[in-house]
């Protein structure tokens, strides 16, 4: 599984970013402690200044679902979680290649 949110920082303002960095850091930080966890990467947008990125991957929507109920994940994860752009997060990964790739793709689970 695959999660993915967004996030528009101020980019005039390069205490907002480093702030950001460091809070998003945190959550990575508490979110990759949980059962389930597979990898996670902060990015920034090369054309947009602006925009900001979270992934993690998982081995299942569950795993997700109960690492954000987690006491870490609560304090330093979910309230930046919920700073995200509003749009669709959690994605099925149906193909994958490459490093790490093995067991990470299967069949869709939606009807």
């Amino acid at each position: 599984m695959l999660v993915v949110t967004r996030y528009s920082v101020d980019s005039g303002d390069t205490a907002d970013a480093a702030t950001f960095q460091e809070r998003a850091g945190a959550a990575l930080d508490a979110l990759a402690q949980r059962p389930g966890w597979r990898s996670g990467r902060i990015g920034r947008a090369t054309e947009d200044a602006t925009l900001w990125v979270l992934t993690t991957e998982w081995d299942s929507v569950g795993s997700y679902r109960r690492a954000l109920s987690a006491y870490d994940v609560k304090v330093h994860a979910v309230p930046l979680l919920s700073l995200a752009i509003d749009e669709p997060t959690a994605f099925e990964v149906l193909v994958a290649e490459g490093q790490g790739a093995k067991g990470l793709a299967g069949p869709s689970g939606l009807a």
